[in-house]
């Protein structure tokens, strides 16, 4: 799926919203979402747009109730139209500020902002984490790698999730930096190999709760 037209895959919008890929199937399954925030068609796709609202759902979840949750990103995606829900990320720090971000019911009040701007920060990213990695026929079989060398960059982020030490992943991958190392954790639980677990990125930002008065909770119908 091309990086520009909007949609990501499952592990991508996973890392975009800082949740599991389970978590990202149950939204679809369990209609959290508007329909028009992901597609079916040639397999699950979600909309980037949607990737604040996703990490809002779970990471809300010891705050509010799943209730409350729900009403909530239903108000506030009601102001994503079609168009920005197809438009990437960058730019909306500029082009948005923290009222807009910002859903009313009543006695509760939630700022979704800095779920906002986080998944910019990761949607940029996956971005760049795409750019250090190249697939060549020649260079290991296609075996993906970081550009200019030949080192497999599931490796180096499999050392890293086995929690080796930076002074043992230097001897063993000489010339990567530390943001190399980053983005190369990032590219791979983006783009896990079959037959391989996903990646888990601890990137997960807290909710922000303006104000809330307890009352009684609303009954489902």
């Amino acid at each position: 799926m091309p990086a520009d037209t909007g949609l990501l895959t499952l592990p991508e919008a996973a890392v975009v919203a800082s949740v599991t890929v389970r978590d990202i199937n149950r939204v679809i399954d369990e209609k959290i979402l508007p329909e028009r925030f992901y597609t079916l068609d040639g397999g699950r796709h979600l909309h980037v747009a949607a990737c604040p609202f996703v990490g809002f759902y779970f990471h809300a979840a010891k705050a509010l109730t799943s209730d409350e949750r729900g009403l909530l990103i239903r108000k506030l995606s009601d102001r994503i139209g079609p168009h920005m829900a197809r438009r990437p990320f960058a730019g909306w720090r500029k082009s948005s500020q923290p009222a807009d971000w910002t859903v009313n019911d009543g006695f509760l009040t939630v700022s979704l902002w800095e779920f906002a701007t986080g998944a910019e920060d990761r949607h940029a990213k996956l971005t760049q984490a795409r750019n250090i990695v190249t697939e060549d026929p020649e260079i290991l079989g296609g075996t993906p790698v970081i550009r200019g060398t030949r080192i497999p960059v599931h490796d180096v982020a499999a050392s890293i999730a086995a929690g080796l030490s930076r002074e043992r992943i230097s001897r063993a991958y000489p010339g990567l930096d530390d943001s190399t190392l980053e983005l190369a954790t990032i590219y791979a639980a983006a783009a896990p190999l079959r037959g391989r677990p996903t990646l888990s990125l601890s990137l997960a930002p807290a909710a922000q709760v303006v104000s809330k008065r307890t009352v009684a909770r609303r009954r489902r119908a």
